[in-house]
């Protein structure tokens, strides 16, 4: 009986730090594929949108045709995890938004825009993560959003030391205010992996490609 080949996770690659999650995925177990067309979404099992400007990130997916594509990933119920600029590009309601701008959403939360502060003000703490065995996860926030609403159906996964919601999973999606793949940590990559080969089990069970 022939393995299956391993799901392939899609990383969002206009802005960003998308190299890192690329090195994060294959740390977790993945095959990592940079996105910058419509055509490179084309049998993803995941995809990552990664931290950077999401004001750019936005306007840049919209000039590569990749939103549409992106909303059709989400909708399907295609694992997605956005981190820092990636949370706001997944959240269905954004507080502090540039003039015009949108998100993909699918993510029933609130949150706040450059929450914790500028570029000077970023900062580092050992997290309490739920669903992360191994103690506490080292977070790195950088002009970082926070969490102010959740829907019904979102799960707190993480909070600041001030308390506020900074990890969040809806289902599929997985957001984190903070940057996991730049501190070699790579126990948040691998939950966003059991959520991918979840999803590709039951998409090959179900006679789909994935």
């Amino acid at each position: 009986m022939r393995t299956p080949p391993p799901p392939v996770v899609g990383v969002l690659a206009v802005q960003g730090d998308f190299r890192e999650h690329l090195a994060a995925l294959a740390g977790a177990g993945l095959e990592g594929r940079a996105v910058r067309r419509p055509a490179e979404l084309e049998g993803l099992s995941g995809i990552v949108l990664p931290g950077g400007e999401s004001t750019t990130i936005d306007k840049l997916t919209r000039v590569f045709g990749l939103r549409e594509p992106l909303r059709g990933l989400l909708d399907a119920g295609v694992p997605a995890y956005g981190s820092c600029a990636g949370m706001i590009l997944l959240a269905d309601r954004v507080v502090d938004t540039a003039p015009g701008q949108q998100t993909l959403g699918g993510l029933d939360v609130t949150v706040r825009r450059n929450a914790f502060g500028r570029q000077v003000d970023s900062f580092e703490a050992d997290l309490d993560f739920a669903g992360v065995e191994g103690g506490p996860v080292h977070a790195v926030f950088i002009r970082a959003p926070w969490v102010e609403e959740v829907g019904p159906g979102v799960e707190v996964l993480a909070r600041s030391p001030e308390g506020h919601a900074v990890a969040v999973r809806q289902g599929n999606l997985l957001a984190t205010s903070f940057h996991p793949e730049i501190t070699g940590d790579h126990r948040v990559h691998h939950l966003f992996a059991s959520m991918v080969n979840e999803y590709a089990e039951k998409a090959r069970a179900n006679g789909r490609h994935a």
